[in-house]
């Protein structure tokens, strides 16, 4: 990993994402109220300007410029983390063989806002208020912007990505809700394994705010209700009430060691392995305690790693009270007698739920953290629940020295996913 970048409720770039940790300063805040919920993680700093992409060739600048309204929110901000990892790994003008480069970028489902519909709507509506659906082919959809879908395709954060930056190597788009950015990093991490690639962009992007995904949170999560914005979600503590809508992006440069070693790049981590687990009931129902210590196994499996050689857990942390415990339980069968002396830390505490975005953006906090030497600690957590046996981090700790972290990502269908990432170079 050489180069990394988030867009966030914490901020745009990584000297405020930095300073929010070290701070203990989240970035939850009271939802708007034409949004069905109390709170909300919002990226408000992004407002999609070409300022916020980063310093861009001329010619670059002018090419994203162009593009933005063909970009949905999630594909700009996964645009403008893409752009600045980018910088931040040295590759701002160049200077890496196109072929053998490509991007692997996880997303959630994109949806349409609803004023892409509006006029069509409008042209349907027989006398002012009752919607003839037997006229939408012929009128309504005429209504819709041409290119209106090519703004809501979840490949088109990475198709943009690579065209802006000519990556012409192995390119990959995944929608697996949560566990997206660890399943991206695991493929772009075995993609130059296996020799495909040289240079790979990965993460994801997500949003659970907009109108239609704030509508399917409030049918589908347990949001956090009531109290102080500042600490509305409270992983593992015994008096969490639900997890916390919120929207970013980020992206890490993964490049192959040899070639990362040659041009004196800074190696802030490395991938060491990777593992997933997809648990389900007959009736689909997700098992996500199963398929979380699944992972995680694997995970270390893949590293050929011991569980006591864990530095800390980065966890999925949801905030919620059934996934926090069905976490808490995996990671005691996981790491037995050692489970409640490894720190765990859960990022969420600052930001919610970001989607598919959390897990990278939670991964680039450990990263930072480790460039002081420490694991990051754990936001709003007061009180220890029984449920959850764990040793959370309520302030950063010192990391030891060669140590390595477990990244733990899961979706309510019990899909789950783990990284291995050995700190430095």
């Amino acid at each position: 990993m050489t180069g990394m970048a988030a867009v966030t409720p914490l901020g745009n770039t990584l000297d405020d994402f930095r300073a929010a940790l070290d701070e203990g300063r989240g970035g939850i805040t009271r939802a708007a109220e034409t949004l069905p919920m109390d709170f909300v993680g919002e990226a408000a700093s992004f407002t999609g300007s070409i300022d916020e992409f980063g310093e861009l060739p001329k010619e670059r600048q002018k090419a994203v410029r162009k593009a933005l309204k063909l970009m949905c929110r999630e594909t700009q901000m996964a645009v403008a983390a893409a752009q600045l990892a980018m910088s931040h790994a040295g590759f701002g003008e160049g200077g890496y063989d196109p072929e053998r480069s490509g991007v692997v970028l996880g997303s959630d489902y994109m949806l349409t806002m609803p004023e892409d519909y509006t006029d069509g709507v409008r042209k349907c509506a027989t006398d002012g208020s009752t919607f003839d659906y037997s006229k939408w082919g012929n009128v309504g959809l005429g209504q819709m912007t041409p290119l209106w879908m090519l703004k809501y395709l979840p490949n088109m954060p990475a198709s943009h990505i690579a065209i802006f930056n000519d990556l012409r190597g192995p390119n990959n788009s995944l929608t697996m809700r949560e566990a997206s950015s660890v399943m991206a990093i695991g493929e772009a991490f075995h993609t130059i394994a296996r020799g495909h690639a040289d240079l790979m962009l990965c993460g994801a992007t997500g949003t659970r705010i907009l109108p239609m995904q704030a509508i399917h949170a409030l049918q589908t999560d347990e949001l956090a209700t009531g109290g102080d914005p500042a600490d509305a979600c409270r992983p593992f503590d015994l008096t969490r009430n639900g997890t916390v809508a919120g929207e970013g992006a980020a992206v890490l440069v993964l490049e192959e060691r040899e070639s990362a070693v040659a041009r004196g790049a800074h190696i802030f981590g490395e991938v060491l392995g990777q593992g997933s687990s997809l648990v389900a009931s007959q009736k689909l129902a997700g098992r996500q305690q199963t398929a979380m210590a699944n992972a995680m196994r694997a995970a270390l499996g893949d590293a050929n790693i011991a569980a006591d050689a864990i530095g800390h857990i980065n966890a999925h942390g949801l905030g919620t009270r059934a996934s926090d415990a069905d976490e808490a339980a995996a990671i005691v069968d996981v790491f037995a007698d050692t489970a409640d002396t490894i720190p765990v830390t859960a990022i969420k505490s600052y930001f919610g739920n970001l989607g598919a975005a959390g897990g990278t953006a939670e991964i680039i906090a450990s990263l930072l953290a480790a460039q002081s030497e420490q694991s990051p600690a754990t936001h709003s957590y007061a009180k220890a629940d029984p449920a959850c046996p764990l040793r959370i981090a309520t302030k950063a700790s010192p990391l030891a020295s060669g140590a390595s972290m477990l990244k733990l990502s899961a979706t309510p269908q019990g899909q789950a996913a783990a990284l291995v990432i050995g700190f430095g170079g």
